[in-house]
């Protein structure tokens, strides 16, 4: 048995630079896997407090085959309250447990790899949903997922060419667009919600905890909406049009959007499919109508990016390992 290990925040970003379209390839697999059945994807929990209702630190377990064949337990915590202070909103570990045993194999810092599999699921959605080219990205929230989102979809070749930022902070908005002036050579600018809402590709990467966006006409056809915040649209924005989500028990809860959605009309009708049947061929899109991706997030996911990440440690020598772990292993 392998001895348990570690692995940094420091060494998991070395590792997973310049590997943007490698982690997009990773996901792709995950998503396939998990839709032809070879994986398991409980519901994740949510550990809620009275005294922080917009905090919250939430458990996704996940069993993924394929290629990988590993378990494992991401524990993700989200408080908004961090960024007044300057701090990150997220942190997060994941656990990796060998499949044939059971015993974890290893504890990796985890905010890396979440970024970055959110980043690589919405990038994937980008140029598998797409109708044409956008000619115009507009980005809804400034932090850190909006920043990794933007970097993959530049690696997936989307035009980063025109962006434009909005959030409430308009300090971060500020920053967001010059850093993407500064890394991808964008005309990034600030502005208004409508502003970001007018581009062809929208990027809705907030912390909002209930739908805010419910002009009737917010959402225009050919226009993709990537969701990722899962909360930002009225329910009944999504009616009117393609509904393409990660995967439908686990999107449709928590008072998502498509959840409300589900709770106004009474069914499910309104989903279009998942983003690995548009991928199998499986789900045709109506081209007249906006496409929204609205991902959940996945634990199988997690499993993919921490398994690649975890291997190349491993053959890198960036593992720190913990001799004795596990103190008397024998039964006898």
């Amino acid at each position: 048995m392998p001895e348990f290990a570690i692995v940094t925040g420091t060494h998991i970003a070395e590792l997973l630079d310049g590997q943007d379209s490698h982690v997009i390839e990773l996901v792709r697999e995950a998503y396939l896997t998990h839709h032809d059945g070879d994986s398991v994807n409980p519901d994740s929990h949510f550990l809620r407090f009275p005294q922080k209702p917009d905090a919250r630190i939430i458990a996704l377990p996940a069993y993924l085959g394929g290629k990988v064949g590993l378990a494992g337990l991401k524990w993700i915590s989200s408080f908004p309250q961090n960024v007044r202070s300057g701090q990150q909103r997220a942190s997060a570990v994941l656990i990796l447990n060998d499949f044939e045993t059971g015993y974890p194999l290893a504890l990796l810092e985890s905010a890396a790899i979440s970024a970055a599999r959110t980043a690589a699921s919405a990038a994937l959605a980008a140029i598998t949903l797409g109708t044409a080219a956008p000619r115009s990205v507009g980005v809804v929230g400034a932090g850190l997922i909006a920043r990794t989102v933007c970097r993959y979809l530049a690696s997936a070749g989307v035009d980063l060419t025109t962006v434009r930022c909005h959030d409430l902070d308009q300090h971060s908005a500020g920053r967001l667009a010059s850093h993407l002036s500064d890394a991808h050579g964008s005309h990034a600018t600030t502005g208004t919600l409508a502003d970001a809402l007018d581009c062809d590709l929208v990027l809705l990467a907030t912390t909002a905890p209930a739908p805010y966006i419910d002009e009737p006409h917010a959402l225009r056809p050919g226009q993709l909406v990537l969701n990722i915040s899962l909360r930002d649209l009225a329910p009944q924005l999504l009616l009117t049009a393609n509904n393409v989500l990660d995967d439908l028990d686990h999107c449709l809860k928590a008072n998502t959007s498509p959840h409300l959605a589900e709770q106004l009309t009474g069914s499910r009708d309104f989903v279009t499919g998942t983003l690995a049947g548009v991928l199998r061929g499986e789900v045709p899109l109506d081209a007249q109508r906006p496409t929204v991706f609205s991902p959940f997030g996945l634990g199988v996911l997690d499993l993919a990016v921490g398994h690649h990440v975890y291997r190349t440690a491993a053959s890198s020598g960036r593992l720190l390992t913990v001799p004795g772990f596990f103190g008397d292993t024998a039964r006898w």
